[in-house]
């Protein structure tokens, strides 16, 4: 591979990152409501009723998105939820991200 398809590569992996993206919280047996609650109001910002809803929800349907912004910054909240043991992902927010 040259330097010009490298770059090309770059840029296009660059592109797919831009705009918003979520945070989606998985259900895990293994963990606490209580311990799913105090990292959602430690790293997402939610007060203790968002967070107790998303605990909920995940719980009801699997999945729950709780957290939204650029990569980056879902990047770094997936990393700390990551290291407290909660199972997460990053999605692209399709919904905001078509009106582009």
């Amino acid at each position: 591979m040259n330097n010009v398809q490298s770059l090309e590569m770059l840029k296009k992996k660059s592109r797919n990152k831009r705009g918003t993206w979520r945070v989606i919280l998985h259900d895990d047996n293994n963990i606490t409501f209580d311990h799913v609650i105090n990292c959602l109001i430690d790293y997402c910002s939610h007060n203790e009723f968002q967070a107790h809803q998303c605990a909920l929800i995940t719980h009801n349907k699997k999945r729950c998105a709780v957290f939204v912004d650029s990569y980056v910054v879902c990047e770094s909240v997936r990393e700390l939820l990551t290291e407290q043991g909660l199972t997460v992902t990053l999605e692209k927010d399709e919904k905001t991200n078509s009106k582009n």
